[in-house]
């Protein structure tokens, strides 16, 4: 283990802030879950729309979500090095960690049901279990993850016409009880909804169509990028990001190809196209989402430190915990039937706006905020839970 302190490194809370931009802008889109398209556009705004909508999509969904836990995994690695230089057990301390980031979950989901931490704190304590393996082993595991094995396995026992555990939208039928809520409740009937079937929707849903193993695997990876020292300027990292780059833009390619013709292969066999719907985007979500951060790095260290574009995002991701559930109370607000209702009336255009709208006001608290403090409000308070009764200061 390297005993050398890690400090904080830039170019990670830039790439942390602009994930979380890009999930701000995908939830505006899905309006909080409350899916909706308007009726009575204009066609010129709808062909907007559509063009929004499908380049926004292709970039950001599954890229934005994959990068925040890429760099969670990375988090971890960089708070155990630290704490084994100064000799403190840290395992059963990131597990009591995650345990108070299931509690920030619930907080979260009071206000919306698309939450992602719970799922975090669960897959953390697996990170903490594989971090003593070797880096080889934790690569191998991660691949065979990222991959979605479940979903294969399916594929082949569909083809052969094996019996295996069925699965399907168990989610929906929560989604349908939630929706409602969403569009004419109370705001204390929102709550009173996300507390009992909006979790299930949500937490179903991710369950369903992979999350489990996408996160899991893109813990592992984030780990090894510590491991590795990727996210340093040296000779070697950027060797090995311009190959990431490489590879991951020539696999893509024939994979992105195997997504737009598989349905048309599959004829409608609904027990084909789920575990293919699952497995084929997820890998083709991770390959784009390896090369646009390899893009980014290697562009963030040609310049020095960073374009000015790209260190606007620091704070942002500085404070990605406090800014993640404060998007989201801002967010529900706009689009859900309690505040300004605006899930009615708003198509991917107007939607992006409220986005930048959303990432304006947070980012202007956040570089108020970070003047007066080292970290963010719920930052702060995670770290201090975390090391009570350690004698850390």
């Amino acid at each position: 283990m390297d005993q050398k302190k890690i400090g904080r490194i830039e170019v990670v809370d830039a790439l942390r802030g602009i994930a979380l931009f890009a999930i701000v802008i995908l939830h505006c889109f899905e309006h909080y879950n409350l899916y909706c398209i308007p009726e009575g556009t204009p066609q010129w705004l709808k062909a907007l729309d559509k063009g929004v909508w499908d380049t926004t999509w292709f970039l950001m969904a599954g890229k934005a979500f994959s990068t925040f836990s890429l760099l969670f995994g990375l988090s971890f690695y960089i708070q155990y090095c630290n704490a084994a230089r100064k000799g403190i057990p840290f395992k059963g301390r990131f597990v009591w960690r995650m345990f108070l980031l299931f509690l920030f979950s619930q907080f979260h989901s009071l206000f919306y049901n698309g939450d992602i931490l719970l799922l975090y704190a669960v897959m953390g304590v697996f990170l903490v279990a594989v971090s003593g393996f070797s880096t080889r082993t934790v690569l191998v595991i991660a691949s065979v993850m990222i991959i979605q094995p479940v979903e294969w396995i399916r594929v082949i026992c569909t083809l052969c016409d094996i019996p295996f555990l069925e699965y399907g939208n168990n989610w929906l039928k929560y989604a349908v009880l939630a929706k409602p809520v969403m569009e004419s409740g109370s705001f204390l009937e929102v709550v009173q909804s996300n507390i009992t079937y909006g979790q299930l929707y949500g937490n179903l849903w991710q369950i369903e169509n992979g999350r489990i193993f996408q996160i899991g695997g893109l813990f592992l990876f984030g780990m090894v990028a510590g491991r590795l020292s990727l996210f340093q300027n040296t000779r070697e990292s950027m060797m090995v990001w311009k190959k990431i780059s490489l590879w991951s833009a020539v696999l893509f390619i024939p994979l992105n190809l195997l997504r737009m013709v598989y349905p048309g292969i599959a004829k409608g066999d609904k027990a084909l196209l789920m575990p293919l719907d699952i497995a084929v985007p997820s890998i083709c979500n991770f390959l784009l989402m390896c090369f646009l951060v390899s893009c980014f790095v290697l562009l963030w260290y040609d310049k020095g430190n960073g374009y000015k574009f790209q260190r606007l995002f620091i704070p942002f991701g500085k404070m990605s915990l406090t800014n993640y559930i404060a998007q989201s109370v801002i967010g529900v607000s706009v689009f859900y039937g309690f505040g300004l209702n605006l899930y009615k009336s708003t198509g991917a255009t107007a939607c992006l706006l409220i986005a930048v709208i959303i990432f304006a006001v947070l980012l202007a608290f956040s570089r108020f905020w970070l003047s007066c403090h080292r970290q963010g409000p719920l930052e702060w308070i995670w770290k201090k839970l975390t090391w009570i009764n350690s004698g850390k200061q």
